[in-house]
């Protein structure tokens, strides 16, 4: 196998990774509230209650609110269904770079970005919605667990590059009428 060939497969080896965690992230944001109870027995047949009650609290928080926005105000749910559909929309931009790495490189730099980004609004937002800090460091994980692969793929795009010779072609700037 070349250099090449290997570079590729390495490649796409990771963006199928990284598309499959954000699909399954995505697709678990649908059915939460199914989700929340099975959690939460999970949890209680596993006595995490006594080993862990800060977190068996906060799970029973979180699904005591889910339910009832799933009884009373379902369409507060709605907003989770677009969270699960933004992912997997995300998910299928990544197809460019499995196609043509080094033409769209900058899908793996706009992702690199928005993990990036998932950092700064966690610690924004979590204090203001009452997310505990603890939770607030899980959601950061994601983004920064996130950026691996991508930096993976971005590095071996590059030594792509380089090795084949070709360069990323930017897009052609609108021009003025």
């Amino acid at each position: 196998m070349s250099d090449r060939a290997a570079l590729l497969k390495g490649i796409r080896v990771w963006l199928v990774f990284f598309v499959v965690c954000l699909v399954l992230s995505g697709a678990t944001a649908f059915p939460l509230v199914h989700e929340l109870r099975w959690t939460e027995s999970a949890l209680r047949a596993l006595s995490v209650p006594e080993h862990l009650p800060g977190l068996m609290a906060w799970i029973s928080r979180v699904r005591h609110g889910l339910d009832t926005a799933d009884a009373e105000y379902p369409f507060v749910l709605y907003g989770t269904d677009w969270l699960a559909f933004a992912h997997l929309v995300i998910a299928v931009a990544f197809y460019g770079p499995y196609r043509d790495p080094v033409r769209n490189i900058w899908v793996i730099e706009f992702g690199m970005i928005a993990c990036a980004g998932i950092v700064p609004l966690a610690l924004a937002c979590g204090p203001v919605r009452g997310i505990p800090f603890w939770w607030t460091l899980i959601d950061m994980s994601f983004g920064i667990l996130g950026v691996v692969p991508l930096y993976v793929v971005r590095k071996k795009i590059k030594r792509l590059e380089a090795l084949s010779g070709q360069r990323a072609v930017p897009a052609p700037a609108a021009r003025g009428r």
